[in-house]
């Protein structure tokens, strides 16, 4: 017997596109909610024309849409709007990452759709908010990381800013966007209420950024990059060796002293300069020069080797081939495979969250444009006529798969 879903029975209207929405739509789907794709004809979501693309389907469409079904509406026209407001009658949560004030012009928006759903949960991804001076402003993952200060602390020191090598703001966006869903169903269970819920790339970047903006809380001070250093505590970043880097967290005194063992320099436990945390965060610098000085005498399996022994704790820095070989992350099942009704077998990551009993399932690929577009008006009450109607006049669309994948 399969597995149950945690949220089995939640029905999502997705109206997102690119990363943010489309993520957090991806985190529900995943958990066995019924989340419903909605794109706009004549090429849908944006991210399907992002490669790279396997027989002519966008892998990073693929990669965030997974376990969804898919519909294509023509809201710029009366009868796809009047779709969506049905739809959104029998809804628990619509997603939109529009920017502010779209969906309320197309007669979408929380207040207009509560009226026919009182229940319903309404969340908004935005650049900047549905509030304050920048609410109208469009927003990206790359103004956020600047605006939110994350650039400013991100890379080497001196050097420029930086952005961060995923898209941290959208997908942590998504990830808010996600949870505050769960608060509002859980709310909704218990009273039967429903809300609007408003997050942005701007505060989701900004969440990120506790050691920084505690720092400036209580010293007026702006953080600075450091590379792979840590504000706090140190030797606690990347070290170069003979072939690689190894990353070494001897964030405390035990591990520190340990550390020393390892390197066959104990002598640096009593140097005044690295006596304590605080003065090796003092002196970081010189104790990074020290310590690379060390390990550069030696390849990187040697040290990790060493250190395992030791009980200090070390990883190596990994190229994304390199991840996806290590044994540990294939036996936590971090990638995962699907079969797409275009591109074949697609490769997908696993689900970061292990549950006992209801665990995160692949149960279908990302839909090829409009591919559920019949099947879900008709579960949602449309006749076959009315449906007809609807594509000839343009409201909807539906995709036609011609041949199955051999």
């Amino acid at each position: 017997m399969k597995n149950p879903f945690a949220l089995d029975g939640m029905r999502v209207l997705d109206a997102t596109q690119i990363m943010s929405g489309p993520y957090c739509g991806m985190l529900l789907a995943d958990m066995g909610a019924d989340v419903i794709k909605i794109e706009k004809p004549n090429g849908g979501d944006d991210s399907r024309r992002f490669g790279p693309f396997v027989k002519g389907e966008s892998t990073g469409f693929m990669a965030v849409n997974r376990n969804k079904r898919g519909l294509v509406l023509n809201l710029k026209s009366e009868a796809g709007r009047e779709v969506f407001r049905k739809l959104a009658e029998k809804a628990d949560v619509v997603l939109e990452n529009f920017r502010p004030g779209t969906m309320q012009g197309l007669g979408l928006g929380y207040e207009q759709l509560r009226a026919v759903n009182p229940g319903l949960i309404y969340c908004s991804i935005s650049g900047f908010g549905q509030t304050g001076p920048y609410a109208g402003r469009g927003g990206f993952d790359l103004v956020a990381q600047g605006m939110s200060g994350v650039m400013s602390v991100t890379g080497e020191a001196g050097g420029g800013p930086v952005k961060v090598g995923v898209p941290m703001a959208d997908l942590n966006a998504g990830m808010h966007a996600a949870y505050g869903i769960l608060c509002a169903y859980i709310h909704r269970l218990k009273t039967g209420e429903g809300q609007l819920i408003d997050t942005s790339l701007l505060e989701a970047s900004l969440a990120y950024t506790f050691w920084e903006s505690n720092i400036f809380f209580v010293t007026g001070q702006s953080a600075v990059p450091m590379g792979s250093a840590h504000r706090l505590s140190a030797p606690y970043q990347a070290f170069p060796t003979a072939d690689s880097y190894v990353n070494i967290g001897a964030a405390n005194q035990a591990n520190w002293e340990k550390l020393c063992q390892v390197l066959e320099r104990s002598d640096l436990i009593a140097e005044a300069r690295f006596a304590t945390t605080d003065k090796r965060m003092a002196h970081y610098q010189e104790l990074a020069a020290t310590i690379s000085e060390i390990t550069r005498s030696r390849p990187a399996q040697y040290w990790l080797t060493e250190l395992e022994k030791a009980g200090v704790p070390a990883g190596p820095v990994y190229t994304m081939a390199e991840v996806y070989a290590d044994p540990q992350i294939q036996a936590r099942q971090m990638m995962l495979e699907v079969e797409h009704p275009v591109a074949g077998k697609v490769k997908q990551i696993g689900f970061p969250v292990k549950f006992s009993v209801t665990p995160g399932q692949l149960s279908r690929p990302a839909p090829i444009q409009g591919q559920h577009t019949h099947e879900i008006l008709l579960e949602f009450g449309w006749s076959e006529a009315e449906i007809d109607q609807m594509r000839a006049s343009g409201a909807i669309f539906e995709a036609k798969i011609a041949d199955p994948v051999a």
